[in-house]
């Protein structure tokens, strides 16, 4: 990436936000934040116990997000969302203007697989329906690029890394 961005890696639970998040951040040599550490304590253990989060709820959460991704507006960071709805994704544009969104896609099954392996989170895999009914995809109007799960995190931060280049270049403030 040429210039310093505010990038959001987003997704459903368990598509890896949390293992590429890091790997990406370092990779453009920017700090990263983890988004479920600004979630509020009653989100936690509402979703903890197998509940899915309303509007409501998530609204102080994204804009705690929100702030963090403001203030490193300039200097560049990677933050980890679901950013599942396209009014989540305003919400954090309206908060960081010019923040890129890095959409973590893939097949349902490996999805779940993947979460049913992770250990110690408070995300039960009986949630992935709801996220998946939650999710609108990126549409052509919002800055951000879709990269596809499958492989290794060093596999997917590297196709994340060639899709924000390329999203770079063929934008008009690019060199």
């Amino acid at each position: 990436m040429r210039t310093p961005h505010v990038v959001v890696v987003m997704g459903v639970a368990g598509t890896g936000k949390t293992t590429i998040g890091p790997l990406l951040a370092a990779r453009l040599g920017v700090p990263y934040a983890e988004g479920d550490d600004f979630h509020p304590a009653a989100n936690i253990a509402k979703m903890s116990a197998g509940t899915p989060l309303e509007d409501e709820d998530r609204w102080p959460w994204l804009d705690a997000i929100g702030v963090w991704a403001h203030e490193r507006t300039g200097l560049g960071g990677v933050v980890s969302s679901s950013a599942l709805k396209r009014s989540y994704r305003d919400r954090l544009r309206a908060a960081a203007p010019g923040v890129v969104f890095v959409h973590l896609t893939g097949d349902r099954e490996l999805i779940e697989t993947r979460m049913a392996q992770r250990q110690g989170h408070f995300m039960p895999t009986a949630l992935l329906d709801s996220q998946f009914a939650t999710l609108q995809p990126l549409q052509a109007d919002e800055a951000g690029v879709a990269v596809d799960v499958s492989g290794t995190p060093g596999e997917i931060t590297a196709r994340a890394v060639a899709a924000l280049d390329s999203l770079d270049s063929t934008s008009p403030s690019a060199p």
